[in-house]
């Protein structure tokens, strides 16, 4: 008899249980969940029903099994819609990359939904050259258990469309609310379905759900107000996943780092020479200093002494250490106008590891011997300690060097400089001619390009947005710096150690090709056959001179060069001329040159005494994990440097958005920096910043696109508009949430004062006119929209 609940009114009787007949043969629910689980296959019920020779019926209650599995909590359908146990993970799954685990990624499915149990985190294995995945990239992955863990071995990487969406939250006219993205390659608004406690105007992240064209948005994460001071780095932080907030095991292993001895009795001490670091004056830490004296050695008359300091980043820094693999994990740091995200903590990058005036600090310090010729003939690494006498500004060490006045009251910096000029400045320039001797015989690539920057109060708002100067003091640093890397690089080769390369490799042929065809524009010769060094592209640049088109032809030049990578296999630097190039000057803010001097301390037997009863590891040398996986990390860190490249490069263009957005329905100079069949890109003068001109606002006239010539030309006027060409156009809109500006030819009809409204009623449609264009050569009456 069954027994009888003692509180009745608690426990309501129970449905008489149903039991459901199965044809005869059909496989137990066991057998069932033993082919889904030991399958190397994803498990439909296709699947299923194939590996017991299910048919017709028998088909129809295995659909019924599956459904009772899963409502009980067995079973999960995954999204390749395969079934796998309940807290495990599919054998085919979509997978979100979230951490880098000395050099491997580790990743999270992007869908779980145990509850009471946490994600697993699976170790990612890839075959072959990685496509240079980084922390937020989602996968598909084949999954299989390995020990107490999982591995997923990468199908192919998946688009970010269905990514986290970062926009900011927009009330239309008929009062439902979208997000407008802040990505300006996004080109439609998504409709929000939950906009939780978020307001209309707030800075948000939101997941996609549904399916399209019925995509909408869900938010997930309020950030408040995207024009607050910091917001423009933080949409870039978010958008583009980068690390930066420290766990607290590396915030308190960074304290503990900071406080470990000198130990000035091992190291060559240095203090008494006049070492100055030369920085930009709104740096925020400083890992460099120069030295340089007139060799006293008769061998090399004319020649100099030279040390380039180095903060000793691998003696705080340690392999395996909590702070390497989170170093390691960012793999540099990133600079923005309003903050920087730092590679190591606050407590080692602006303090401990910063060169300051006045303090002593432990160095790596590259001594170097210069002929009269400017050939470096000889180098020594030493781990020292010094004493910066000053840290200079450029513009203040400059204005030392050539005399000027000060008509204000001088900046300490330059107080200091003036005190410096004959013990420590002259000496550097003196020794820097020599060095610009050989880098005039090299001929590398001399590409004179504007770099902008933004000035902000303490407030954060916008002062200014200006072409930033170039001064022959940042060449004098940038000399000394390539001296100090070669030196670095060729140091290593002769113990033959192992050595984290900086790669250039020369111009592809498809990219000369193209740069032929645009320089046939301007009627300059080209010739493919030649071989192709760094001064076939300053021959080509000498020939222009000051003309307006150089520096449009200076940036076509560079956009036909490969791009820059990190690798333990010498390719050589094209574009600095030089055979073997590292970077060995920046370890507090690049990972790469953190391993270059690891390499150094075990090469040449630097390591320091071991800190007995430390909580940290006692090494400093290059590990035998960091030797095995030299080619990983340089991938790794290759694709973390052009991940911060992209962010510092948007939020600048915010920045600039925000600058211009008081300045919309004004004539502004412009020059064209690109043309397509839609309408023609501009920058302003002085200040960057690219926007569109639509041909759909160029008038009704008809315009021919000359693909070859990079212009469009009107059909009736002759009117041409091509790559390069200055010309006023008037500023329709600036969108610093998105970075984005328009113009307009300034003889259209003026719009309304202030930034230019978009309308909201459909998001996403086209308003403008039918767009009047007709390829060269297109047959005539065929137009493109």
């Amino acid at each position: 008899m069954a027994s009888t609940p003692k509180n009745k009114a608690s426990a309501p009787p129970r449905a008489p249980v149903r039991t459901k007949v199965r044809p005869a043969g059909f496989p137990t629910r066991d057998a069932v969940m033993d082919f889904i689980t030991s399958s190397d296959q994803p498990a439909g019920k296709r699947e299923i029903a194939k590996a017991f020779g299910l048919k017709g019926q028998e088909k129809i209650a295995l659909k019924a099994l599956l459904k009772d599995m899963a409502d009980e909590g067995l079973i999960d359908l995954g999204p390749a819609r395969a079934f796998h146990k309940m807290g495990g993970v599919p054998k085919v799954t979509v997978l979100r990359i979230v951490d880098v685990d000395d050099t491997t990624l580790i990743a999270t499915p992007e869908r779980w939904e145990a509850e009471g149990q946490p994600a697993p985190r699976l170790r990612v294995l890839e075959r072959g050259k990685r496509g240079a995945l980084t922390i937020g990239d989602r996968i598909l992955a084949r999954t299989e258990e390995a020990g107490r863990g999982y591995v997923a071995h990468v199908m192919k990487k998946l688009a970010k469309a269905s990514e986290e969406l970062l926009g900011v939250v927009e009330v239309m006219a008929d009062g439902k609310l979208w997000l407008r993205p802040v990505d300006k390659r996004v080109r439609k608004d998504t409709p929000i379905s939950d906009v939780g406690n978020a307001k209309p105007g707030d800075l948000v992240l939101a997941e996609p759900h549904g399916r399209p064209p019925r995509i909408a948005a869900r938010v997930t994460d309020i950030l408040g107000d995207p024009f607050a001071p910091r917001s423009f780095s933080l949409i870039a932080i978010h958008k583009h996943g980068i690390p930066h907030v420290f766990p607290e095991r590396v915030e308190e292993e960074a304290i503990t780092a900071s406080a470990l001895p000198l130990h000035e009795d091992k190291r060559e001490d240095l203090r008494h020479l006049p070492i100055v670091a030369i920085d930009p004056s709104d740096a925020r830490d400083h890992d460099d200093a120069v030295w340089a004296i007139p060799d006293d050695d008769d061998a090399n008359a004319g020649g100099y002494k030279a040390i380039v300091a180095i903060a000793d980043v691998s003696y705080y820094v340690r392999p395996g250490s909590a702070l390497d693999k989170e170093a390691r994990k960012r793999g540099n740091s990133v600079y923005f106008p309003d903050q920087v995200v730092p590679m190591l903590p606050h407590d080692l990058s602006s303090d401990m590891c910063s060169l300051r005036a006045g303090q002593d600090r432990a160095a790596m310090a590259c001594h170097l011997t210069i002929n009269a010729n400017g050939k470096v003939t000889a180098w020594r690494f030493t781990r020292a300690v010094i004493r910066v006498a000053a840290v200079l500004a450029y513009e203040d060490a400059q204005a030392a060097i050539d005399g000027a006045e000060d008509d204000a009251t001088p900046t300490p910096s330059r107080k200091q400089a003036d005190a410096l000029l004959d013990v420590a400045l002259q000496p550097l320039w003196a020794c820097w001619s020599l060095l610009r001797k050989a880098r005039d015989a090299r001929d590398p690539l001399a590409l004179d390009l504007p770099e902008r920057r933004v000035v902000l109060d303490e407030h954060g708002k916008i002062v200014s947005v200006a072409v930033r100067e170039r001064l022959d003091a940042h060449m004098l640093i940038e000399d000394y710096m390539i001296a100090a890397n070669v030196a670095a690089a060729k140091a290593l080769e002769a113990k033959k150690a192992p050595v984290m390369y900086r790669v250039h490799e020369a111009p592809g042929r498809e990219k000369l090709v193209a740069l032929k065809d645009y320089l046939a524009t301007f009627d300059m010769d080209f010739a493919l056959g030649q071989v192709i060094r760094p001064s076939t592209f300053n021959a080509l640049i000498r020939k222009i001179a000051e003309s307006e088109e150089k520096e449009q032809i200076m940036v076509q030049i560079l956009r036909s060069q490969t791009q820059a990578y990190y690798s333990p296999q010498n390719m050589g630097h094209f574009g600095l001329a030089l055979g073997s190039y590292a970077h060995f000057t920046s370890p507090i803010r690049r990972y790469a040159d953190l391993l270059v001097h690891r390499a150094l301390v075990g090469a040449y037997s630097l390591e320091l005494p071991a800190q007995k009863g430390g909580t940290i590891p006692d090494r400093t040398a290059l590990s035998q994990d960091d030797y095995e996986n030299m080619g990983r990390v340089g991938e790794l860190i290759s694709g973390h440097e052009r991940r911060a490249m992209e962010a510092e490069r948007e939020t600048v263009d915010r920045y600039v958005a925000a600058f211009l957005s008081a300045h919309v329905g004004e004539i502004v100079k412009a020059r064209i920096t690109g043309v397509q069949n839609f309408g023609f890109f501009a920058t302003v003068d002085g200040l960057g910043g690219d926007g569109l001109v639509p041909v759909s606002t160029m008038g009704a006239e008809h315009f021919f696109y000359d693909e070859a010539g990079k212009a469009l030309q009107g059909v009736e006027s002759g009117d041409r508009y091509t790559v390069g060409q200055r010309l006023e156009l008037r500023l329709a809109e600036a969108d610093p949430i998105n970075g984005s500006l328009r113009f307009e030819l300034p003889d259209n009809p003026a719009p309304r004062s202030g930034p230019m409204k978009r309308d909201r009623t459909r998001p996403g449609a086209h308003r403008g006119r039918p767009i009047n264009i007709r390829h060269q050569g297109a047959k005539r009456g065929k137009h493109k929209r």
